[in-house]
C-alpha cells in the first residue's frame, strides 16, 4: 500500500477537481466558438438599468422594463431619429 499524508491528498483532490473543471470550460468554449454564433445571445441583448445600474437580459426593443426595479429604459446608442451614433 502506498501511503501518502493526508494534506498532499487534499491537495491533489482539489487540483485535480479544478483541472477537470478547466478541461470541461475549455470544452465549452471551444464548442461555442465553432458553431459561430452564442445562442444565448442570438435573440436577447444585454441591459443595464439606468436607475439601479443592475445588468439583465431581454429582447432586443426600444424600450425595456428592468426586472428589479420595474423602471424603463431606452435603448443606448440610438437617437430620438432612430440613427445609430
Amino acid at each position: 500500500m502506498i501511503r501518502i499524508d493526508f494534506s498532499l491528498a487534499v491537495a491533489l483532490y482539489l487540483l485535480l477537481t479544478l483541472v477537470l473543471i478547466a478541461c470541461a470550460w475549455l470544452v465549452f468554449e471551444h464548442r461555442l466558438k465553432a458553431r459561430g454564433s452564442f445562442s444565448l445571445w442570438h435573440k436577447k441583448n444585454v441591459w443595464q438599468c439606468s436607475v439601479c445600474t443592475y445588468t439583465y437580459l431581454d429582447k432586443e426593443a426600444e424600450l425595456s422594463v428592468c426586472p428589479r426595479c420595474k423602471s424603463y429604459n431606452k435603448k443606448e446608442g440610438t437617437s430620438e431619429g432612430g440613427e445609430e451614433r
